[in-house]
């Protein structure tokens, strides 16, 4: 008998979420990169970075409060 996989605990969750942000911010940097090779629009790319930045942070804070952590009292 197949016994159905455990659901993840809260903080394999949290693990998750953080582990995504920092996946999509290496590739952000690696992206980047390739494209900094040009100066002609470096404004414009800072820009861009910043832009996609704040969204990947935006991302993880949604799905961070969506799993709180549990707080220990002491």
């Amino acid at each position: 008998m197949i016994r159905p996989a455990p659901a993840p605990t809260r903080d394999t969750v949290r693990q998750s979420i953080a582990d995504q942000l920092l996946e999509a911010l290496d590739q952000l940097v690696t992206r980047h990169r390739a494209l900094a090779l040009h100066d002609a629009h470096i404004e414009l790319h800072a820009e861009l970075i910043a832009a996609e930045v704040a969204h990947q942070l935006a991302m993880a804070r949604s799905a961070l409060h969506r799993h709180p952590s549990l707080r220990h009292a002491g």
